[in-house]
């Protein structure tokens, strides 16, 4: 067929000389691995195209996924590509209640108007009670293996629906065509280097841009082995992950997995074998340069060194990736002066360095020279960035400000990108904080340009105005942890701007205790005397999350207001707006 990256699904006696041996390792729930080679997996993915074609399934029409990670997940996806149409991933079940999980999950099947919606059978009646409140009649498809096949169809323009997060509001599709594929596949495999018997290792779920498209199908694309594990399965054993790599070279994950595998194994980092690890894409959410260093310091006598890390920048938007880094070049670092952050304005820069391992992290709270992250002679390492390269091949990104006119470097407005992975919109008419321009896409995150280098400060929608500057959450959670040691998972801040003023609310995962004083202190610091700081506390669970792990900043604050939090104490209220959150 014409589709290269479906091209391995033809007749396998037409592939299987060049992709002999290699195939996607499944991790299973003993602690090994399940090998399963490409011809394996397509030959079963035309069973899975023959048995949607006679359920009426043609090309242009959308088929929707609702598995976990495995062989029925994989062998779906790509057996819908085989049947020519479109696919979507349904984030499988988690840790949200199930009357949440049916409303948002029914949410995304309203609006694909799936053909087929296509899950396991311990799922079945849960994808029954969410087709039904999306007000579908139809019955979901458990996947079977037993299909006559069929030789793959072309596919029509659109390859998947990618929803977006939800972490302000209800998910996005967004509309990924193969042209927008293909681009952003090879901006990916070109920052990376990949080479001839180059292999990967991932954790992340595939329902998302980062999971999908930047872990499975990049090394899919050139039929490489590829070892594969669900997010539980990482959160249970995080050196399961690591040891891959004695073998693996690229992975791509959000800052989280390195701050995790760095609280939960410590030390015994230096027990691995890192030496076949080249590329770590990181992204998803904003970077600490000190979880990286953390990290980097903990397993360099495992032979990983700090020039892995490839700090980028992307959205579902613009397909994934937008910046990615060279690999091999060192990560530029700068500190910002928070205080003095406006939109359109230029950026007070206090310090500049390159990212590098040292023998003592900026929370250890030792001085030294210039260069090292948070190394200013304070020992405080608030206020650092790190560079997330500059736009690939075909890509422009700018900095603009409200109007839409580019900004100079070193000047913080919203980013702007254009190029071939740029998509073509939302879904079913759906719009959002990232709006789509003429030939581009005005993202909502805002950022600047310093020596060519983009660094991300987060999303306008996630900042407010304190004392006549811009102060984004991401900003003050660093602060939080950085005051306090709590893990950057267990807080999370929102800001409120209404008529009763502004204040912030800090939610956290822990007992009450002196660390309230301590992050309210640095609250107060960030944000001056004028905006009521409350701080909510409760048990594992409080923080409401994204099906990416972002969090979801506005449910939470309208769940606090409308008293539905359990087992939930409010301290230190001074007053509470009338707003809504930024």
């Amino acid at each position: 067929m014409s589709n290269a990256l479906l091209s391995w699904l033809t007749d396998p006696p037409h592939t299987a000389r060049a992709i002999h041996g290699r195939g996607i390792h499944l991790a299973d729930d003993r602690g090994g691995w399940e090998f399963h080679a490409y011809p394996e997996l397509a030959a079963s993915a035309r069973r899975v195209a023959g048995s949607l074609s006679a359920q009426g399934v043609r090309p242009g029409d959308v088929v929707c996924v609702l598995l976990p990670t495995g062989f029925p997940c994989l062998s779906s996806l790509f057996g819908v590509w085989a049947a020519g149409a479109t696919v979507c991933l349904i984030p499988p079940p988690a840790f949200a209640a199930e009357a949440e999980y049916v409303e948002h999950t029914a949410g995304i099947l309203e609006q694909t108007a799936a053909a087929v919606t296509i899950t396991s059978e311990s799922l079945a009646p849960l994808a029954a009670r969410v087709l039904a409140a999306a007000g579908s009649d139809r019955e979901p498809w458990i996947w079977r293996d037993d299909g006559d096949e069929i030789q793959p169809r072309e596919p029509g323009e659109l390859a998947l629906l990618q929803f977006t997060s939800g972490s302000s509001s209800r998910p996005r599709g967004v509309r990924v065509t193969w042209a927008n594929l293909h681009a952003n596949l090879a901006l990916i495999r070109g920052g990376l280097g990949w080479r001839e018997g180059d292999a990967g290792a991932s954790w992340l779920p595939l329902h998302h841009d980062m999971g999908l498209i930047g872990a499975l199908l990049t090394p899919v694309s050139v039929q490489a082995d590829l070892w594969l594990m669900r997010p539980e399965q990482f959160i249970r054993d995080p050196a399961r992950w690591l040891r891959c790599f004695a073998v693996a070279a690229h992975t791509a994950a959000p800052p989280f997995a390195f701050e995790y595998a760095a609280r939960r194994l410590g030390d015994r980092l230096a027990d691995l074998d890192l030496s076949a690890w080249r590329n770590a894409i990181v992204g998803a959410e904003p970077i600490d340069p000190r979880v990286l260093e953390r990290f980097a310091r903990l397993a360099a006598p495992a032979g990983f060194s700090p020039a892995v890390y490839l700090p980028s920048y992307g959205l579902a938007e613009a397909t994934l990736a937008v910046t990615v880094r060279t690999s091999g070049t060192p990560a530029p670092t700068v500190r910002v002066d928070t205080r003095s952050l406006r939109f359109g304005g230029p950026v007070a820069i206090d310090g500049e360095g390159e990212f590098a391992s040292s023998a003592h992290t900026p929370s250890d709270g030792e001085g030294g020279g210039d260069g090292e992250v948070g190394r200013d002679g304070e020992g405080d390492g608030d206020g650092w960035l790190i560079g997330c390269g500059g736009p690939g091949d075909g890509v422009g990104a700018t900095v603009v400000d409200d109007g839409g006119r580019p900004l100079p470097d070193g000047h913080l407005g919203e980013i702007e990108v254009t190029g071939p992975s740029v998509t073509s919109g939302y879904h079913a008419g759906r719009t959002g904080s990232t709006r789509f321009t003429e030939g581009g896409i005005r993202t909502g995150d805002a950022g600047f340009f310093h020596r060519g280098e983009l660094f991300v400060l987060g999303r306008m929608g996630d900042s407010l105005k304190a004392r006549g500057r811009s102060v984004y959450m991401e900003d003050l959670e660093a602060k939080v942890v950085s005051a306090t040691g709590i893990a950057r998972e267990k807080c999370a801040v929102v800001g409120v701007e209404g008529t009763g003023g502004t204040s912030v609310t800090l939610f956290a995962e822990k007992a009450e205790g002196a660390w309230v004083e301590d992050a309210t202190v640095a609250l107060r610091g960030a944000l001056g005397d004028d905006i009521a700081i409350t701080v909510v506390i409760g048990h594992s669970g409080l923080i409401r999350k994204t099906s990416s792990g972002k969090p979801r900043r506005r449910h939470m604050w309208e769940q606090l207001r409308a008293g539905r939090l359990k087992d939930v104490r409010v301290l230190g209220t001074a007053h509470v707006t009338t707003g809504r959150p930024v």
